[in-house]
């Protein structure tokens, strides 16, 4: 490797990828809390595990709603304050949860905080292919997605303790762990006016030869990817290509999100503390970290993108369907251990493939698109899972569901053409004009 790229990669990645990830660690933390602030909110609110369910998952039809429309500001106004202000308004309404009273207000507050938060996720892939070249994208959407397993890691943990906070002025543990997860999305919007540079030909912080090796590289490949084929953003939308892909990733997040939503409530019923829950229901996401890193450095390396997804769903139903069956603790969290490596490991590289062939406002509406699809599964995994828990008083045949769509994200993903001669370093000769 040309050690101008070297020096410019490592630069960009030491100064965007931590920043990214702990962005993106609050981000989907504030969305996935709830599943903690459960063990003691559903009963004070009086919340069944269907109630519970639909909210949990009513945040992501607001976000599916308006995840296309938020990527094409981002892709107007710029980054930098397009993402502070994504940050500001999920960071109010995540902080709102701790006021929610009843059914009703859980269902509203939910669906607003959906509605705050729609456009970050996509915004920053769409972000990511602005500042790195796509033989570097796997390994890249694999450190940033890294944050979502840790923020349960870490926030796991730290939500369970949370909840000890009971009593204090008079109010409940679930409020406090509310009030204060919003806190670091408040401060992080401000950050992000300062610290993020939309482009790379503003860049300050890069050499000129760095700068200009970067723009190249990244102009060259876009000509590449427009001289295969152009997409419009009304193309991209109704794009059967891009509209499989988004049933892919329905399977992959209706697995993350059914599971992740209740694995607290599953390891409660072991008969655990709070805090020993938020300790063990994090063993599954630290196995999740190897496998996001892991799939996406392998999948850079080998420069194959399909079949590592797809190995990644097999896995993850695998795992799940053991665990479904599965009455030991031990046995079971082993199972969903090994579904935590698969889910999270078939992510990064499941983004390699829209992000190979789209270009320009194409891509942002195309990720966006696929994203706002597949993000509907947290509204029907979870809705499922709760419905099915209800009527059954297991969550074994929920399990199975998630199995169900994962399987199908298998077969469709394995179908797909992927050319990954769109992926192989471009000639730069002419790139400087």
């Amino acid at each position: 490797m040309d050690t101008l790229e070297q020096r410019t990669m490592a630069r960009v990645s030491a100064r965007l990828i931590p920043f990214l990830v702990v962005c993106y660690f609050v981000a989907y933390l504030d969305r996935v809390n709830v599943s903690f602030a459960a063990l003691t909110m559903n009963k004070d609110l009086n919340l069944s595990a269907s109630a519970y369910g639909l909210g949990a998952g009513i945040f992501f039809l607001a976000y599916g709603v308006l995840e296309v429309p938020s990527n094409l500001l981002l892709a107007h106004f710029g980054a930098r304050r397009w993402i502070a202000r994504i940050m500001f308004t999920w960071g109010i309404m995540s902080g709102a949860m701790a006021f929610i009273g009843n059914e009703t207000s859980f269902y509203v507050v939910r669906f607003l905080l959906g509605a705050a938060e729609a456009g970050f996720f996509p915004g920053m892939i769409f972000y990511l292919t602005l500042w790195f070249p796509a033989a570097y994208r796997g390994r890249v959407i694999g450190y940033f997605m890294a944050a979502i397993p840790l923020s349960t890691v870490v926030g796991g943990p730290v939500s369970s303790a949370l909840l000890g906070l009971d009593g204090v002025f008079g109010m409940h543990g679930w409020q406090w762990l509310f009030i204060l997860e919003a806190v670091p999305a408040l401060l992080l919007s401000l950050v992000v006016l300062f610290y993020l540079t939309d482009k790379p030909g503003d860049a300050a912080w890069l050499r000129d030869d760095e700068r200009r090796w970067l723009v190249d590289r990244l102009a060259a490949e876009e000509r590449q990817r427009m001289a295969a084929r152009h997409y419009e953003v009304l193309q991209t939308l109704l794009n059967p290509r891009v509209l499989a892909l988004s049933l892919v990733y329905f399977g992959a997040v209706a697995a993350n999100y059914g599971l992740s939503f209740f694995l607290p409530q599953i390891v409660k019923a072991f008969g655990m503390s709070n805090l020993q829950t938020g300790f063990v229901s994090a063993i599954p996401y630290v196995v999740g970290v190897i496998g996001i890193v892991w799939c996406g450095r392998r999948s850079d390396a080998k420069l194959e993108r399909r079949f590592h997804t797809g190995f990644a769903l097999f896995i993850a139903a695998a795992g799940l369907t053991v665990g479904a069956f599965l009455n030991d603790p031990t046995a079971k969290m082993v199972a969903f251990s090994v579904a935590g490596f698969g889910i999270f490991g078939s992510l990064p590289v499941f983004w390699t493939l829209p992000t190979a062939f789209l270009s320009g406002t194409g891509a942002a509406g195309g990720i966006a698109i696929i994203n706002s699809i597949g993000n509907l599964a947290g509204f029907v995994g979870p809705s499922v899972m709760g419905m099915i828990k209800d009527a059954t008083g297991s969550f074994t045949n929920g399990l199975l569901v998630l199995v169900g769509v994962a399987f199908v994200a298998l077969m469709i993903v394995l179908l797909l053409r992927h050319d990954t001669a769109l992926e192989r370093v471009p000639e730069l000769g002419s790139s400087r004009e």
